[in-house]
């Protein structure tokens, strides 16, 4: 059985356990420590889970968690392809409520990935990412969910002379949601991948429509911090780099970094002033299929170098740490499912020239399928 088959059983099993996505949640709670996610928050992410089907458990769910933040919040992220019962979920939604702006984006960006010979399927393939502002949303409103797009089918690499796919990858994205790049945009997205060194990879693509206009690009694969400082130098970031060189050297003191990654914002006027920096002490790989799996202690020294970083809450650090474990068997109404919980990675955020925020994403994700 492969994947996209085991997805489809996972989803036909999990319909038969409820109806949303809150009704899988509700089963979790003891599974989560308080303090990572507390009681108010944890209300939020029902509040929103529940208007979301249950199907998505099939494919990775989970929380991004401020480790900077005294206070226990979080946001949530979920997975969806297209041809699947969650697609058509979204596009039932899309056709009895015409002002659901996230279904109606959905559904458009869906349907150009279900067209024949799509240029954008066969990039990114039929998978999209979406990620709900909770404990960073500026109200109890409805907000537009930041959309993400992965080049997994086939990669954009640096001085490979990809700019198509770039482009491809960008409209289809934000065109789904209404929008149009101007001029300054496209020059500035060409700009930021032109000047990526060779062997990175434009890791993935995203927007989010409830905040300030930007295209965030995930830029993976640096080898050293001399050549990202170099690639932020060239594309423009207005940052100073030497507060790069600093936290990596930090951290390299530490523990062994295979490669880092960046996540910089594009915009109108060029790229904004705050960084996203991801330490890669493992590499992965879109297209294994052990993508999603961690040893129990893949996480331990670079948790223990984060340790050391003033920012960081040591409680929720600890509370991390027991997040990742061994694949637990489930039993329910429709039979065994097994689910997998780890880190998927940890972001460091450099603003106004230093590190003032680090945020752990992890995930969940069920399956149904024996043979996994």
């Amino acid at each position: 059985m492969d994947i996209d088959e085991a997805v489809m059983l996972t989803q036909d099993r999990l319909a038969e356990e409820g109806g949303t996505m809150g009704d899988l949640l509700g089963h979790f709670r003891n599974r989560i420590s308080p303090i990572l996610i507390g009681e108010a928050q944890w209300e939020l992410v029902l509040e929103r889970a529940r208007k979301l089907p249950i199907t998505m458990g099939a494919l990775p769910f989970g929380f991004e968690l401020p480790l900077h933040a005294r206070d226990p919040e979080t946001d949530f992220g979920v997975s969806l392809a297209s041809g699947t019962r969650t697609a058509a979920f979204f596009e039932e939604r899309a056709q009895t409520d015409k002002t659901d702006e996230t279904a109606n984006s959905i559904t458009r960006l869906f349907r150009e990935l279900d067209t024949d010979d799509s240029p954008l399927r066969q990039i990114v393939g039929r998978k999209l990412m979406l990620e709900y502002d909770i404990g960073s949303a500026r109200d109890r409103e409805d907000s537009f969910p930041g959309m993400f797009l992965r080049p997994g089918e086939r990669p954009i690499l640096g001085a490979r002379g990809q700019l198509g796919d770039v482009e491809t990858v960008v409209d289809g994205l934000v065109s789904c949601v209404g929008w149009k790049l101007n001029d300054a945009e496209r020059e500035n997205v060409a700009r930021a991948y032109l000047a990526q060194p060779e062997d990175t990879r434009m890791d993935s693509f995203g927007i989010f429509p409830s905040r300030s206009r930007s295209i965030r690009l995930a830029i993976m694969g640096f080898r050293s911090e001399r050549e990202l400082c170099s690639y932020l130098e060239n594309a423009g970031w207005p940052g100073q780099t030497s507060a790069v060189e600093s936290v990596i050297s930090r951290f390299r003191e530490r523990v062994n970094i295979a490669r880092s990654g960046a996540n910089i914002d594009v915009r109108e006027g060029g790229l904004g002033p705050t960084l996203g920096l991801t330490l890669i002490v493992k590499q992965r790989y879109t297209k294994d299929s052990r993508y999603w799996l961690d040893g129990l202690t893949d996480w331990d020294p670079f948790l223990d170098a984060l340790s050391h970083e003033d920012i960081v809450v040591s409680e929720k650090l600890a509370a991390l740490a027991e997040w990742v474990s061994k694949p637990t068997m489930l039993f329910a109404k429709s039979g065994r499912f097994v689910m997998l919980r780890g880190i998927h990675h940890i972001k460091l955020v450099i603003s106004q020239n230093r590190l003032e925020k680090a945020k752990a994403y992890v995930f969940m994700v069920l399956s149904a399928a024996v043979s996994f």
